[in-house]
């Protein structure tokens, strides 16, 4: 009700004008025979003129000041009583006081002005109420009861639709609000989705350059390694056609095997040994081949109920068992080799121990070495735990615990 808008609509600048020119115009018509009384009249038209002018017309800013408004509206209600008591025509005037009340005078300053107005147009309504008798008044008091009271509750309805409609238009800038913020979360959300979904793919590569890289170290490497052994064997043994046909025999046997477990590693297939047996009999089998195969005496030794384990978890135990044999041939210069599988109630640990020269754990080509890091992280892919004990020329133990998961195997 206070924007600028409102202080420059015709019906408060030129409204007001038109009326006071009007009732003038109307007073020299109807006083030009009483000069004195019409001096008067237009004095009084020509004072509420200049306030106008000065106060209003003629400083735009001031319409925004509540305070000056007031002193403006108050001034000129006084100027329309004294013209009211002398010509009570003048009431016609009240709709620009109305119009300057309302639109220039917030609440609740608004409520004592715009009585003030109605009291007016009632004593303009009730001039030719004859007051001297009772009758008279009491007839004056109810015109002016009828003036002010439905113009204060209007007033009020009016400023209750006002807030209403504030607060209409706060909620709406505030849902305005919560939809620009929701928009930038979801924005923000959708930014960061394609974050982790970057670094979940990044992650992803990184796993499965992990997984690759500990099957081909324990599959084409201990196989490569193997072979190379029973070459060079055979390479001893040039004359001795029994043992190097032997020899040769295991080599190619082992690049077979090699080949058949590097394409399974590949396609994330279970090693071999486990596709048809459970852990038991897989590991009785690879330790019985790699005795054959190293001339090493080795022997599983299983204790507790052997049952069936979760697919993951007897890949991680037979590889640690196969890559722990592997490090015995090719490090531990070992007489003599254990194995032990055993199921306990809640976990199960696979154990190889060797009788070899051992070494310092920690120190150069020991824990640091890659077999020994991929047996860690593939035991503690299951949740399990992986113990290396050793000491220069007292042997190697190492030590695979891991639960004993009951899901089927795949």
């Amino acid at each position: 009700m206070r924007s600028w808008e409102e202080h420059r609509h015709p019906v408060i600048t030129v409204l007001p004008w038109a009326l006071l020119a009007a009732l003038a115009g109307f007073t020299v018509a109807e006083k030009h025979g009483e000069p004195g009384s019409l001096a008067v009249d237009l004095g009084l038209c020509g004072l509420a003129a200049l306030w106008m002018l000065v106060l209003f017309a003629l400083r735009p800013a001031w319409r925004l000041r509540p305070i000056l408004m007031t002193v403006f509206v108050s001034g000129l209600l006084v100027i329309m009583a004294a013209l009211v008591v002398r010509d009570p025509w003048f009431g016609a005037f009240v709709p620009a006081a109305y119009v300057y009340a309302f639109r220039l005078i917030p609440w609740p300053w608004q409520l004592p002005l715009i009585a003030a107005v109605a009291l007016i147009a009632g004593t303009a309504q009730a001039a030719e109420i004859d007051k001297s008798t009772t009758l008279g008044m009491l007839s004056f008091f109810a015109v002016l009861l009828v003036n002010v009271v439905p113009m204060c509750v209007f007033a009020w309805l009016v400023w209750l639709s006002a807030r209403r409609s504030a607060e209409r238009e706060k909620a709406l800038e505030d849902v305005r609000e919560a939809n620009l913020q929701l928009g930038a979360t979801l924005a923000e959300n959708e930014r960061l989705h394609e974050q982790l979904l970057d670094k979940a793919r990044e992650a992803g590569v990184h796993d499965e350059r992990r997984r690759m890289a500990r099957e081909i170290h324990d599959t084409l490497a201990q196989g490569l390694t193997g072979i190379i052994a029973q070459l060079r064997a055979a390479e001893q043994v040039p004359e001795n056609q029994r043992e190097w046909r032997r020899h040769l025999a295991s080599a190619t046997d082992l690049a077979r095997e090699s080949l058949a477990e590097a394409r399974r590693s590949v396609h994330a297939l279970r090693p071999e040994p486990l596709r048809t047996a459970r852990l038991d009999e897989a590991l009785a089998e690879v330790t019985e081949r790699w005795s054959a195969r190293t001339g090493i005496p080795a022997e599983l030794t299983t204790t507790g109920t052997a049952r069936a384990l979760g697919a993951d978890t007897e890949t991680a135990l037979l590889r640690v068992a196969q890559e722990a044999l592997a490090n015995v041939a090719r490090h531990a210069r070992a007489n003599r080799v254990g194995v032990t599988l055993s199921y306990f109630a809640e976990e199960v640990a696979v154990d190889v121990l060797d009788d070899g020269r051992g070494f310092e754990p920690g120190a150069r080509n020991g824990e640091t070495g890659f077999g020994l890091s991929g047996m860690r992280q593939r035991v503690e892919g299951v949740r399990g735990t992986l113990q290396v004990e050793s000491r220069p020329g007292a042997g190697t133990g190492i030590s695979a615990r891991v639960p004993a998961g009951t899901e089927e195997r795949s």
